[in-house]
């Protein structure tokens, strides 16, 4: 079986070296990328004579809806599919009826069928959607929750067996394997990234339940939720901490509002999730304004990136609740080696990334050497997700239990 990954960044690249180690895998991107397979200078190079044509390019949006700045108030947008366009145009140009081109890029149902299958007359093409986060790539391809495969009619023969059989020997576990049409894999693929946004947000406003009533250990309440499982599937993204973020979630959030005006339904549940997400991010900061003033220190967030161990800060929630510290009038400073951010003294600080589960048992862990945080005497720590115990002449805050 011969491969081509047309878009070898942070997705492609990962997902190609997994298929180059049981196919014959080339691949293209525009900028220079060192992979462990050949790339070559041109789509047209990178096409000619391969089975499976794999494209994993960008559907960006506006920078505004990162996810990092608040977004409930900017207007409902589609994602950009300026890139996938113009790349499977070049792949028509240079391809045939034998070549099978496989679709990765997340789009909105609808968009397959009306704008980009027509830019592929020329050779057969399936919609195959990845559950893959950042941090996980590698993991998460050879070890999926499910195979989402659409094709025009949701004929699961074909070519929908044919990329079956394809990813059979990369497969570390046993997944489930839906078959659809076009329409219903895109549905598939952002309703899942949607509905872990509504859980987190759902598992958050308990959260802000008890800060506001007092007397709930946020811990007991979704402890309970989560041996729910007749009725609540999975513990998963039910403990409440930091809202939802990356690149992914926040704004197919924001495009499924675009959704919803597009087909009328008559209600926007979309719009309520990403502003639950700003609310629960500002009375954050408005916690952590009340402690510096109470305790006459500045206020730093550990954590910057989107998640731990990932470099990345877009849709990071850490930003947005320091996007609303500032706009309370409070300067904040941040911690994080992986976007070379340093902090040495005494504040009031927000384990956004708590230090145990973050860093634990890599090279990131020194943090009682101070190779990026170093927690001074008389500082408050502010601890979402709970887990942190007593540490001498340092104040400790269980953000969300409210238990005397």
């Amino acid at each position: 079986m011969k491969v081509a990954m047309i878009g070898c960044g942070k997705l492609g690249l990962p997902c190609a070296e997994e298929m180059a180690q049981h196919y014959d895998v080339i691949g293209y991107d525009v900028e220079p990328v060192p992979a462990s397979f050949p790339m070559l200078p041109s789509i047209k190079d990178c096409v000619k004579d391969r089975d499976l044509i794999f494209v994993a390019v960008p559907t960006p949006h506006d920078e505004l809806y990162g996810g990092s700045l608040p977004m409930t108030d900017l207007p409902s947008k589609d994602f950009d599919y300026t890139i996938v366009k113009n790349v499977l145009d070049q792949i028509n140009q240079c391809s045939n009826k034998n070549q099978l081109v496989v679709l990765i890029s997340t789009v909105l149902p609808g968009t397959v069928r009306r704008e980009l299958y027509p830019l592929t007359s020329n050779s057969r093409f399936i919609y195959n959607p990845y559950l893959i986060a950042m941090g996980s790539v590698r993991w998460d391809m050879v070890n999926p929750e499910m195979l989402i495969i659409g094709t025009e009619d949701g004929d699961v023969s074909g070519d929908a067996k044919i990329l079956i059989d394809f990813y059979k020997p990369l497969m570390k576990n046993n997944p489930s394997i839906n078959v659809g049409t076009w329409d219903e894999a895109e549905c598939i693929k952002i309703f899942y990234n949607t509905f872990i946004s509504a859980k987190i947000g759902l598992v958050n406003m308990i959260l802000d339940v008890a800060e506001k009533l007092g007397n709930i250990n946020v811990d007991v309440v979704t402890d309970a939720l989560k041996g729910a499982t007749q009725r609540i599937t999975g513990p998963k993204y039910l403990t409440a901490g930091l809202g939802d973020g990356g690149a992914c979630h926040p704004r197919d959030n924001i495009a499924l509002r675009y959704l919803a005006e597009k087909l009328d339904l008559g209600y926007d549940l979309f719009h309520a999730i990403m502003s639950s997400r700003d609310v629960q991010a500002k009375n954050l900061a408005k916690k952590l304004v009340l402690l510096s003033e109470e305790h006459n220190l500045p206020i730093v967030i550990h954590g910057r990136a989107y998640k731990p161990l990932v470099p990345y800060t877009i849709g990071s929630y850490s930003e947005l609740v320091g996007y609303f510290v500032e706009s309370l009038g409070k300067k904040v400073s941040y911690a994080d080696p992986l976007t070379e951010d340093f902090w040495t003294g005494k504040a009031v600080i927000l384990m956004a990334h708590n230090t145990g589960v973050t860093y634990f048992g890599s090279e990131l862990s020194k943090v009682e050497q101070g190779s990026y945080f170093v927690i001074e005497d008389g500082s408050v720590i502010v601890d979402p997700w709970r887990t942190i115990k007593d540490i001498p002449n340092v104040t400790i805050v269980h953000y969300g239990n409210t238990r005397h």
